[in-house]
């Protein structure tokens, strides 16, 4: 198994009880659904509330998705502003049977070139799976440095660049700060955009709710076959018309693919007031699959 051969990889939900514990049976159907639909698996990234959960949960999701022997290639999580924490967090990550590592942008600290690229060395340095980086400064209120950048490509463990600025000009000098290496899109709305200036692939929201469709619209993307533009770029943002993962969960929950739509606060489902959008472009996504597949 090569990461490469991966175009979509999927920032998993984490689906909880009404009682805030991981439901594990939730968990075990999405797991499979982005089996199937041959997706890599990000787990207890942003979009997995992981900056909510404890350790114990984390560890338990991770260990969970191990049990099931999937096909899948597992890339895990690992972001926050407390150093010791995260060192702690990759050794307990080097004893399991993961394939890659998700590394965002300190958050809070707003951390300089020098800062992020001590950072991200100390963490790449305790780790021996290949690492893609993440620039989200929507969440992280800094951009990654591409002076840093630049110099991280060189590492023997760096695989990829999350890009997730929302601008295809930000993704072109990111690919170029890689050293023309592994750029993804981190928006799925601009996919078909980031494919034009060179994206390898998507890691993507929507592609909890639409694990097949959102895996042949990347392929469009990259094939430059895809007419529907509008209307993915239309869906894509319903996924964020409240906070992400709201709607995802609500969307899952509604089509009983999850328990329940329960978020770990301080997020909360009752921030998302109604589903109708939702759900009337959920229809239309089927109905394109069914017609372009």
């Amino acid at each position: 198994m090569k990461l490469n051969d991966y175009s979509l990889w999927t920032a998993l939900v984490t689906p909880l009880t009404p009682g805030l514990e991981i439901d594990f049976k939730s968990l075990e159907n999405i797991l499979k659904e982005q089996d199937d639909a041959g997706n890599g698996i990000l787990l207890l990234g942003s979009t997995g509330e992981a900056l909510n959960l404890d350790i114990e949960a984390k560890k338990s999701i991770v260990t969970f998705a191990q049990t099931l022997n999937l096909k899948s290639p597992l890339m895990v999580g690992v972001g926050g502003h407390q150093l010791k924490s995260q060192l702690n967090w990759t050794k307990w990550l080097e004893t399991q049977k993961i394939d890659a590592y998700l590394m965002v942008t300190p958050i809070y600290s707003k951390p300089g070139t020098e800062g992020q690229y001590q950072w991200f060395k100390t963490l790449m340095d305790s780790v021996s799976r290949p690492v893609m980086l993440y620039n989200v400064p929507g969440r992280a209120a800094k951009e990654l440095c591409l002076t840093a950048t630049k110099r991280l490509a060189t590492h023997k463990n760096f695989w990829a660049i999350k890009e997730a600025s929302g601008s295809v000009q930000k993704f072109k000098q990111y690919l170029d700060a890689s050293l023309n290496g592994n750029v993804y899109c981190g928006d799925d709305g601009l996919m078909f955009s980031f494919a034009n200036a060179g994206s390898k692939g998507l890691v993507s929201v929507a592609s909890n709710t639409w694990p097949k469709e959102t895996n042949l619209y990347v392929k469009k993307c990259l094939d430059q076959s895809l007419s529907e533009i509008e209307l993915w770029e239309n869906a894509s943002n319903s996924l964020f018309i409240a906070s992400n993962p709201v709607p995802a969960k609500a969307l899952l929950a509604s089509e009983n693919r999850i328990s329940h739509g329960t978020m770990m606060p301080p997020l909360a489902e009752e921030d998302l007031k109604d589903t109708a959008k939702l759900k009337l472009y959920s229809e239309q996504i089927k109905t394109w699959f069914k017609k372009e597949s």
